[in-house]
Formats: structure tokens, sequence, C-alpha cells
């Protein structure tokens, strides 16, 4: 894959919203320490499989876990492997002034654009929040997407307000799965945004996103099936309804029965599935727990049967 120059915001934008998006999850050594070799080598073959762009230290990547150093190196590190062949972003949150310093942080060490988490703890009305996003935004020239879930949903009033006052917002991730939300902000916003599929396992989703504009998504299993998760998202993409509904039902819904297990499982199943491909990534740190054996045992028949 040759090598993309540096991108503007709107470059960024036009670039992500036409693949399939991952995010790469954060290797840690037996000693829970950032692992750059095998984290470097990971980057790597995620690339050789041409996603539309990569996500580092995100919430699969355990950004909530990393200091403000070891998120700086995780972000170097991708961009020093990545070498500008797919577009890197990298998460960043907290409350207003922590978020400022991971997206300084992001900047500095070569990502291109940054995905906004809410607010640490807090619930805030909408003022609040605009306020929250257009400040980081204003941060930063990096291109800008926000992630509405949890404690940090803008409507649609808010969004268009962000939008028209800070021109490197070029994103809406939603992870939420509230239908009628998501077709007002689209019908609102157009294409002034990319607008990505963000619910855990998003894969579920998919296609009916698609016919509301979400023209990509997030996929976590990219990390250890990627030529899976592709084949998956150009289905989605050409409608292919049969086959969609059949990988749902003999490998994506009996996935979510394990993930479902426990709180927390959306990134732990992922950090089993890379062990059981043979790419492992260490476990994951406190306060999420790794799957059980037997949990192991039933994601590894899963996993063959893709393989």
């Amino acid at each position: 894959m040759p090598a993309l120059s540096p991108m503007d915001p709107q470059q960024l934008k036009q670039t992500i919203g036409k693949g399939l998006l991952s995010f790469p999850v954060t290797h840690f050594t037996d000693d829970n320490q950032l692992n750059e070799e095998s984290y470097r080598s990971h980057l790597a073959w995620m690339v050789d499989h041409e996603p539309a762009g990569l996500f580092a230290a995100g919430g699969t990547g355990e950004f909530f876990s990393l200091t403000l150093d070891e998120y700086a190196n995780v972000v170097r590190a991708a961009s020093s492997e990545i070498a500008g062949q797919v577009p890197l972003l990298a998460g960043c949150g907290y409350g207003t002034a922590m978020a400022i310093q991971f997206a300084r942080a992001a900047e500095a060490a070569g990502a291109q654009g940054l995905l906004l988490f809410p607010p640490y703890l807090v619930n805030a009305e909408q003022g609040g929040l605009l306020a929250h996003a257009e400040e980081v935004c204003r941060s930063t020239n990096l291109g800008v997407i926000v992630y509405n879930r949890d404690n940090a949903i803008l409507n649609e009033v808010t969004l268009a307000q962000l939008a028209e006052r800070c021109p490197n917002l070029i994103g809406f991730k939603d992870g939420v799965g509230n239908l009628e939300l998501m077709a007002r902000i689209y019908l609102r916003l157009g294409d002034r945004l990319t607008y990505i599929g963000g619910l855990p396992t998003a894969e579920t989703f998919a296609l009916p996103y698609l016919e509301m504009g979400v023209t990509t998504y997030s996929s976590a299993i990219f990390n250890f099936l990627p030529v899976w998760a592709k084949e998956f998202y150009s289905a989605v993409r050409r409608r292919d309804r049969e086959f969609i509904a059949r990988q749902l039902r003999e490998f994506v819904m009996p996935y979510i029965t394990i993930r479902d297990r426990k709180k927390g499982y959306a990134v732990s199943i992922i950090k089993a599935g890379m062990r059981i491909v043979g790419r492992p990534a260490g476990s994951v740190r406190a306060p999420l727990t790794d799957l059980t054996d037997d949990e192991l045992l039933q994601l590894r028949a899963l996993i063959a049967q893709r393989t």
C-alpha cells in the first residue's frame, strides 16, 4: 500500500468514510508494561490488511488505563510503524483540561485525528458538552470525531452548533443505538460529517446503519480476524443480506453471548481472540478481567470456523 501524504481534516474525513476502521489493542508485557515490539508487529499486520484508518489508544486500546506518558508512547509507536500508510487517529478524553493534554500529545506524536471520548464520570447539559468539545477542537489542528455514548450524548442541535464553530470537527461516532437521534443528526448535518458506527460489535448494526448514511464502522474483530472483518464489511456495502444474516447467526451472535457474560468483556474478548490466533497481546489491565479458560475454549471453537 503506498504511503499517504499528511492529511488536513477534510482529507481525513473523506478517507475514513470509504472503508473499514479498527482499533488496535495495546500490547502489554507479563509485568503489565507497554510491549512496543509486539504492538508494532501487530500494527504492521493490520496495515497489511488495508483498513481505512486505525485508532491508537482507543477504547479497545485501553485508553482509560494509560498514563499520559504511556499514551504518547503508544501513539508515537503507531505513527512510526504505520508511517502514513493509513490514517492514524488517537483517543482522548477525561475532563476538558486533560482531554486537551491528550489531544496535544497525540498531535505531537504524529496522529492525524482524534476520537473524543465522553468527559470522565460527570453528567452535563448540552451547553456544557458543547463547550467541552469546542475547547478540545480549538486546542488542536487535527480532525476531531465526537463519540456519542454514555454521559456525552449530543443532540442534533448541539452537534450542528459544534460543526459550525469548529471546522476541524469531521466526524460523529454513534455508540448509543438511538435510531431516531441518528436520523435527526444525519438529516440536519448531511455530508458535513463522516458517520461511524460505534456500538459494541458494530457488525450487528452495520447494515441498518448504512441505510441511514453511516458508511463505516469500527471493527474490533479486525484485530484477530481481519480477512473475515473485511469480507463482512464488503457484504454490508453491497447489501448482501443473505451473507450478513448467516455470519451474524453463525458467528457474531454466539460471539456476543460470550462477550456479554461479564462487564468489560468487549475489550477482553479481543485480546482473547488474538491469543487464540497466535498473536498474543498480554492481559487486559485492571479493572478489566480476562476470559475464563472455558470461555476461551468456546471462543476458540467459533474462530476455528472462520479461519
